[in-house]
């Protein structure tokens, strides 16, 4: 069942949150995704079949929650993240980041700290405002305008503002390093034609932790959405344990 939950700015945060055993699983969502998709719903599920607690949500801006996506930025969706574990009593997590997700989660490790359990990426895109655009691209962010791309999954292009791509440059993690210490479970397709799977391989040597893995599928794409890739996700899950 769908809730919401006021943030700061007077917007309502779309969420549903199953209580349980453990420190809860956190989905993140994808950059224009929202807890509709398939490996949210399926980690929801696993949650309840395990009795673990689980936590998905809507970034303001897309899916049920209130806000409008061309003004939200990195940074305050992962204040937002933490207002809603706040307002909940959440004290303890499992991060779970997909794509752009899994360069949030590591906004909020860094914020949360030993409150997070640990992290597991799914063709986790840190960094993406940096190396996912060409110098032309950056040219027309630059002036304040906005990036039209294809896109392979829909009909509408998929656009990137000015605001979050120059917001995502003061968020980026690869070269500085990340001081996380506990485990962090990365998995990436390597027929993955948006996020190339040598990212997950930069992840890993910039977190801290020596606790981290790297599951590379060679026939998977960037959505890992089969069944079998989604066995892999809650495989991971599970092997982490009460984590």
């Amino acid at each position: 069942m769908t809730q919401y939950m006021t943030m700061p700015s007077g917007e309502r945060m779309a969420y549903r949150y199953l209580p349980g055993q453990g420190p809860v699983f956190v989905f993140l969502p994808g950059y224009m995704s929202d807890m509709s998709g398939g490996k949210a719903q399926a980690l929801m599920a696993h949650a309840e079949r395990r009795e673990r607690a689980c936590l998905l949500l809507d970034y303001s801006g897309l899916g049920q929650s209130e806000g409008v996506f061309a003004e939200k930025t990195l940074p305050l969706w992962r204040d937002e993240v933490i207002a809603l574990l706040d307002g909940l009593g959440i004290e303890r997590v499992v991060l779970c980041g997909s794509s752009m997700g899994g360069w949030l989660m590591l906004l909020l490790a860094e914020v949360l700290g030993d409150r997070v359990a640990a992290l597991v990426g799914l063709a986790p895109a840190p960094d993406f405002s940096e190396w996912g655009f060409t110098a032309e691209q950056k040219a027309v962010f630059a002036r304040g305008e906005t990036v039209y791309e294809d896109n392979i999954y829909g009909p509408e292009p998929t656009p990137t503002y000015a605001k979050f791509w120059a917001a995502g440059q003061k968020c980026r993690v690869l070269a500085k390093g990340i001081a996380f210490d506990g485990p962090v479970r990365l998995i990436h397709g390597q027929a993955d034609p948006d996020v190339p799977w040598d990212i997950s391989i930069r992840l890993a040597a910039a977190l801290r932790s020596a606790d981290v893995q790297v599951q590379l599928i060679k026939d998977a794409d960037h959505r890992l959405s089969r069944p079998s890739d989604i066995a892999v996700l809650l495989a991971a899950l599970d092997a982490l344990g009460g984590a």
